[in-house]
């Protein structure tokens, strides 16, 4: 059992240890639950924003049933103004384009697919909104901007299609051999299982002839 005499000695060397190291202890303690708090109210932030970015989903899709062109249009700047960092934002920017699209709008297809290439959260929709926006400029004729949109690397699962697309906009150019190597990249990339899109692509290279 310890003495009286030991209990004192253990109490002064705790008095000495937090005389010492009390304040730093205590900043350390302080910090670690300003952090934990800041860290828990984010998430809480965050669910929350997706449950109400969910909610506004449903609305944006209920526009789209219903091809209400106006609705689409204000229901998709508000997920984007208000919602943004959420993946529905992204969603919905995509689906809203191709609502427009369908409906000849294609200002407003372009915008949204513009807006899910600069600020969508995932890499795999920035190159859908990629391959999207560029099959627009091709209608629209325009072949410089058509390119320059496909310029980048591919993420890989995309490297067929992104060729498959740069083929096209060559050959709407005349450009029949930079085109043709367009779509034999594209047929090199494209999975062996992907039989609908690469017979396709093989038309495509046939009608080039050579």
């Amino acid at each position: 059992m310890m003495s009286y005499h030991d209990e004192q000695e253990s109490l002064e060397s705790v008095k000495a240890w937090w005389a010492k190291w009390g304040n730093t202890t205590t900043w350390i303690v302080l910090i670690a639950l300003i952090i934990a708090a800041g860290f828990n109210g984010w998430n809480y932030w965050q669910r929350r924003q997706a449950a109400q970015a969910s909610v506004l989903y449903d609305y944006v899709q209920q526009a789209v049933s219903s091809n209400d062109q106006a609705l689409i249009a204000r229901a998709s700047s508000d997920m984007e103004d208000k919602f943004g960092g959420t993946a529905y934002a992204q969603m919905t920017a995509l689906t809203a384009a191709k609502a427009f699209y369908m409906a000849g709008n294609t200002a407003g297809a372009k915008t949204q697919l513009q807006w899910a290439i600069d600020y969508a959260k995932d890499d795999e929709y920035k190159q859908i909104a990629k391959l999207r926006l560029a099959l627009v400029y091709l209608d629209e004729k325009n072949y410089d901007a058509g390119p320059k949109l496909l310029a980048d690397q591919p993420l890989d699962v995309f490297k067929g299609e992104i060729a498959d697309r740069r083929g096209d906009l060559l050959a709407a150019q005349g450009k029949r051999d930079d085109a043709r190597a367009a779509y034999k990249v594209a047929l090199d990339t494209l999975s062996a299982n992907d039989m609908s899109a690469r017979k396709l692509i093989q038309f495509k290279l046939d009608a080039l002839g050579g």
